[in-house]
């Protein structure tokens, strides 16, 4: 297996906490009463507003992520896992500290390191507007609506609108009274590679001091040769370390701030 540099945090995006710019605030979105579900529409507008005001709010954070890829296939097996402790402070400067790594040197030096590359380029601003959660970018249509013990949440089927490699095609569950993203199973809109029959990713958030922060994200690739690559993110250990009262920023006395956040990368084979 030949990996080279990733298709650019093609998901980055995905995690819905991403923004572009924000002017002044929106009216507040309705938002359901018990057992009348907003529209498809509603629940997108919600989203976004809410992304809007927890980037604003985010101001610095820490964590640690642990990577590990597996290969089974020509022309040989191989594995590395690779630890990394993660300093973020607003508005987009990420500082990356390898703490340990093991394995191929080839997984490390080509997948992994290119991983956290990637999340430069898609934290442009450019790509974030083109690859935001958005009807600009995406078609939405509602799946179901359910409520559990943990609260209620929407499903929402997503098909981008172009090729985009950084856009994803597949389901989306969202918390029904945060209107963020808990978890993603998806698919690229656009294969990274000639040499990846397909892919199919899975992602889980967790809820860190009123923010959904990536927990886990899981890729699997099927190779044209025959292999099987797994690639997973474990992200832990958050501590919030700074952020700006919410009340503020829905009342528009907070400065414009443009935030990115880790997710998933998707290496490529060659």
């Amino acid at each position: 297996m030949r990996c080279t540099r990733p298709a650019a945090a093609w998901l980055l995006s995905a995690t819905l906490i991403t923004v572009s710019a924000m002017g002044q605030p929106e009216p507040s979105p309705r938002t359901a009463s018990p057992g009348s579900p907003l529209s498809v529409e509603e629940v997108i507008k919600n989203v976004q507003q809410r992304n809007r005001e927890r980037a604003q709010a985010l101001r610095q954070f820490q964590s640690t992520r642990t990577y590990r890829l597996k290969y089974l296939g020509f022309p040989s097996d191989r594995d590395a896992e690779m630890n990394v402790s993660v300093n973020y402070q607003s508005p987009g400067k990420k500082e990356f500290s390898v703490v340990s790594q093991t394995g191929s040197k080839f997984i490390i030096t080509h997948v992994f390191r290119k991983l956290l590359e990637g999340e430069q380029e898609a934290a442009d601003q450019g790509n974030q507007r083109r690859t935001a959660l958005s009807p600009e970018n995406y078609e939405f249509k509602m799946d179901s609506y359910a409520t559990s013990p943990s609260g209620a949440q929407y499903v929402l089927e997503v098909t981008p609108k172009t090729d985009n490699k950084f856009l994803y095609r597949g389901k989306i569950w969202i918390d029904a009274a945060d209107f963020a993203v808990t978890q993603i199973k998806a698919e690229p809109a656009k294969n990274p590679s000639f040499w990846i029959k397909k892919t199919e990713i899975e992602h889980r958030y967790v809820k860190v001091d009123g923010f959904w922060l990536p927990l886990e994200n899981r890729s699997e690739s099927i190779i044209r040769l025959g292999g099987r690559a797994t690639l997973t993110i474990e992200y832990r250990d958050y501590k919030v370390m700074a952020t700006h009262p919410l009340d503020e920023i829905r009342h528009g006395d907070a400065k414009s701030l443009v935030v990115g956040f880790p997710s998933l990368t998707q290496p490529t084979a060659k």
